[in-house]
């Protein structure tokens, strides 16, 4: 059995997914699609990028991470539908997204999150130094968000999907009952927030494309983390968080139910009442740790070529 993965190339987290499978599978993996039995679509709109004659010759799985219902239009219907001609399998990282899913399709669905390296991700023990290395002072209550959450387009627009106005809500009540907080953002398109937060002269610091060892520092230097979500496939944040340790709230959105106690999980104007399980959410991640988590993907395939 040889799997071909297709590649992306956006900086975006699938693309070190891709890495992270090539790594650690050399036995079963192949560059060359030409050689391959079975295709790996990593991300869905990459299949116009393969020629069809692989897609019919070959076993196609394909990645699917949300469906936005709000902006699904009768293009995309059509992509999908043709897209769907060459598939054999589906696979989700969220059971939520795999009901999303099951709307769209007669094809299986098979729902595994994606792994979690423990080797990047982990607590630290030094976690006051790495604060102030950041420049932070010890009262401070930091509180953070690594996801993008402006459109591409215009870079002003928000990603409602990502809830960041929820997120400015939630942080705009905690500042007035704590001057303490102060807000920590990394990753990209972060355009919306740092605008609002400029506006209403609350604290931030902005670490834009940090590598994994500086994020993995960021994780272990947050009081709180906080995904505010409408609609996920992941997020991955979530993972990275319960195995680092990392004080975690999260809407119920992608693969939150799934790692998190549900009683870290809040309603969109119910914050208050979400309480933080780092113990329960660490035990969850470490059914997804390398090479646990990849082994799920390897019976997956197996699956898949056997059929």
């Amino acid at each position: 059995m040889k799997i071909f993965v297709s590649k992306i190339n956006e900086s975006w987290v699938v693309d070190r997914f891709r890495e992270d499978w090539y790594k650690h599978n050399t036995e079963i993996t192949t560059t060359k699609i030409k050689s391959a039995d079975i295709v790996w679509i990593i991300s869905p709109w990459l299949w116009k990028k393969i020629p069809i004659k692989h897609l019919k010759n070959k076993k196609v799985v394909c990645s699917i991470y949300h469906i936005d219902f709000d902006k699904f239009s009768t293009d995309d219907e059509r992509e999908f539908t043709e897209r769907d001609k060459y598939v054999d399998v589906y696979h989700v990282i969220s059971k939520k997204s795999k009901e999303q899913l099951l709307q769209l399709t007669q094809k299986k669905i098979i729902s595994i999150p994606f792994w979690v390296d423990s080797n990047l991700w982990f607590e630290k023990s030094n976690k006051s130094e790495i604060k102030k290395s950041y420049g932070f002072n010890e009262k401070d209550f930091l509180v953070g968000s690594y996801q993008r959450d402006t459109e591409g387009h215009d870079l002003k627009s928000p990603k409602l999907i990502k809830g960041p106005d929820i997120f400015f809500d939630i942080i705009s009540k905690m500042y007035s009952e704590n001057e303490n907080i102060k807000v920590v953002l990394a990753g990209k398109r972060r355009n919306y927030l740092i605008a609002k937060f400029n506006k209403a002269k609350i604290p931030y610091s902005y670490f834009e494309m940090v590598d994994s060892e500086a994020l993995n520092d960021l994780y272990n230097i947050l009081d709180l983390y906080i995904v505010t979500s409408r609609l996920e496939g992941g997020p991955q944040a979530i993972l990275e968080c319960a195995i680092s340790k990392t004080p975690i709230l999260s809407t119920d959105v992608g693969v939150a139910s799934e790692i998190l106690n549900k009683n870290s999980i809040f309603k969109i104007n119910q914050f208050e009442k979400a309480k933080v399980d780092i113990e329960y959410a660490y035990k969850n991640s470490l059914n997804y740790i390398i090479p646990i988590g990849m082994k799920k993907y390897n019976n997956m395939f197996k699956e898949v070529y056997e059929s």
